[in-house]
């Protein structure tokens, strides 16, 4: 018996119910997918836009024609319903909605969230608890920012590891660039006052960092502490100075200038950002349109979403004006608690950087559409030589990497018609396996993913690349057959003679070897996939080879804390000196008794540990052993 079809949507009949008040609209299909994300100073007026008989564009009509219900959220006002908009785009990724791609790649400055705040460099998901400023327009400027902050204000920049086992203070003290608050020469306050200050400089505020450290000078010498006003009156100086080449051309202190070039619905928006009149470079995005061509309505989306996660700069210019430009304005000022400002029509230098920022967008869209035509050549290849019926949507590799057997790992990458999905590659920490059995690992990694997949109904890829022969693509079937995966053309990756690029062999799902050659589209694209597989597999792997080696024996061993560890190894000079001591020696180091001696000289020899009970109750400082921050053993 067949299935009436869902009733049309009426959204004319939808409209008459909604209220007046601002707020946010989801249009929402059948399969309770969302299509599109709105806002409304308004909503009834809003929404009944899109069912009156004016014309729209093709885009409005295939998505009003897969829309089957609609909800509303109405908010207090229009800015809180710019914000609702942003979160949910971000967390919903409607179809239609145009979308600001991950920025992961990019650096950041980090400074830790802990008792003495490191301050570093940082790249992927911030994940790591602290404050993040940027994100910088490459590693060189990062480091160079970085550089400053130790001069200034002699933040440390060592790992917890490295902190945590000092006993003198380092190179970076001796040079002027780190307080030493390892070994206790900056005071608690202090530390965390320059922290602070640090802070303010990194957002742009130098100016009310300069004023604040001013009265801070004339405070210590009214009080006659005269070394502590020195020191804040060279510090004034250096920002001063600093202040001075920035501004001896006019440059502007707090700055990001946007232009967006458009080819179709391909975009990308160049971003020039100058912060303290630091000169940070350009950035390139390329924000999914999904079918918009207008490029003001892809700007205003850019500029919302970006510094919905960014904080902004005093001044944001635009190269063209932008729907809700002042709610945006209001909207961004209210979040980061100062005023921001976006102008459009600038004149003088402002127009000098817009010109700059709108010639670098062209070029870097004329570039980006090269690569996709190639991707696209590419893709078509690979189509005609495995005969799909449409072009691969999802392509997906495995690659294993170790050493003699150690640290085995697997690693998945991912792409799409437009490149690499880097937010969906998987690494498999394989175990319980013969060290070195490469089809073994590649039988557990393979399981791993499509088990999980055919369990909770996640996306499985068209095209499954194998980086092995016909072993490990006989791994790969077996598993795809017990889990009863369909749908995959599994093509196994073989290094031709003397493996040299080019001459690979291509094992296809009918059984044929094939090797396409140097000049084929085809394998050039397998070639790629494979290639960040590879890429993909050896960090997971040097990762996890080097965690292995940098975790101490010691941490296994009952009544050992980090201070005992840090005493037996600064004792016997590293691990190697304290596993060549005999048990009377090592019962010699501070805080070591002779049960525990005998426990740490049988762990480290592999010989069975004698079962007695630790004689002198340990001392909170070594029972407080965390997740091992402290693993050097030298």
């Amino acid at each position: 018996m067949s299935l009436a079809a869902a009733p049309a949507f009426d959204g004319k009949a939808f409209v008459k119910h909604l209220s007046t008040a601002p707020g946010v609209y989801r249009m929402i299909a059948a399969d309770d997918a969302v299509l599109y994300v709105g806002k409304a100073g308004a909503l009834k007026n809003r929404v009944s836009s899109y069912f009156n008989a004016t014309p729209k564009s093709a885009r409005i009509m295939a998505m009003l024609a897969q829309t089957a219900r609609m909800e509303v959220t109405v908010t207090r006002t229009e800015a809180e319903a710019l914000i609702l908009e942003n979160q949910l785009i971000k967390s919903l990724k409607p179809r239609y909605n145009v979308l600001l791609r991950d920025d992961k790649s990019y650096p950041y400055v980090l400074m830790t969230q802990e008792a003495w705040p490191r301050i570093a460099m940082h790249r992927g998901p911030r994940s790591i608890p602290g404050r993040y400023f940027g994100p910088y327009a490459s590693v060189g400027a990062v480091r160079d920012t970085l550089n400053l902050m130790h001069k200034l204000f002699k933040l440390r920049s060592c790992e917890d590891s490295v902190f945590r086992n000092r006993s003198r203070p380092c190179l970076q003290h001796q040079i002027g660039r780190c307080s030493a608050p390892c070994v206790g020469l900056v005071p608690a306050r202090d530390y965390a006052e320059s922290v602070r200050r640090s802070g303010l400089f990194l957002e742009g505020r130098s100016d009310e960092l300069s004023e604040e450290l001013a009265k801070s000078m004339e405070a210590a010498s009214v009080r006659l502490d005269f070394e502590e006003a020195a020191r804040l009156r060279d510090l004034l100086q250096s920002i001063r100075s600093l202040q001075a080449r920035q501004y001896v051309d006019g440059r502007a202190a707090d700055l990001d200038v946007l232009a967006i070039a458009m080819h179709g619905v391909t975009a990308c928006v160049l971003l020039l950002a100058f912060r303290d009149g630091r000169n940070l470079g350009t950035r390139a995005f390329f924000p999914k349109t999904n079918g918009s061509e207008n490029a003001e309505e892809v700007l205003a989306a850019f500029v919302s979403q970006y510094y919905g996660e960014q904080t902004p700069p005093r001044e944001i210019v635009l190269d063209r004006d932008i729907p809700d430009r002042d709610l945006i304005e209001h909207a961004l000022s209210s979040t980061s608690d100062r005023r921001v400002q976006i102008k459009c029509n600038v004149r003088a230098e402002r127009a000098g950087y817009v010109d700059l920022a709108r010639r670098n967008a062209e070029l870097a869209l004329a570039a980006e559409r090269t690569s996709h035509a190639a991707q696209h050549t590419r893709a078509e290849g690979l189509r005609e030589l495995l005969e799909l019926e449409t072009l691969p949507s999802r392509i997906e590799c495995f690659d294993i990497s170790h050493t003699m057997g150690e640290a085995t790992v697997a690693s998945c990458v991912v792409f799409d018609a437009q490149g690499p999905v880097r937010g969906q590659y998987r690494r498999f920490n394989i175990s319980g396996i013969e060290p070195g059995d490469d089809y073994a690992a590649m039988h557990q990694a393979i399981e791993r993913r499509f088990r999980r997949a055919m369990e909770e109904g996640g996306v499985t890829p068209d095209i499954l690349l194998i980086d092995g022969g016909a072993g490990q693509v006989a791994q790969a079937r077996a598993v795809l057959d017990d889990l009863g995966v369909e749908g995959v053309a599994l093509v196994g990756v073989a290094k031709g003679p003397e493996r040299r690029p080019g001459e690979e062999e291509l094992l296809l799902p009918d059984g044929r070897t094939v090797r396409p050659g140097a000049e084929s589209p085809a394998l050039q694209l397998v070639q790629q996939v494979r290639d960040e597989a590879h890429r993909f597999a050896i960090t997971g792997h040097r990762g996890r080879r080097q965690k292995a080696r940098n975790t101490s024996r010691l941490e296994d061993i009952a009544g050992i804390g980090p201070r005992r560890r840090a005493n037996l190894l600064r004792h016997f000079g590293g691990l190697g000196g304290l596993k060549a001591a005999g048990i009377e020696e090592i019962a010699r180091v501070d805080g070591i008794n002779d049960a525990l001696a005998e426990r740490i000289y049988a762990t480290l020899h592999g010989l069975d540990v004698p079962d007695k009970p630790v004689e002198r109750p340990p001392t909170p400082s070594d029972t407080t052993e965390t997740t091992g921050d402290a693993r050097s053993e030298g």
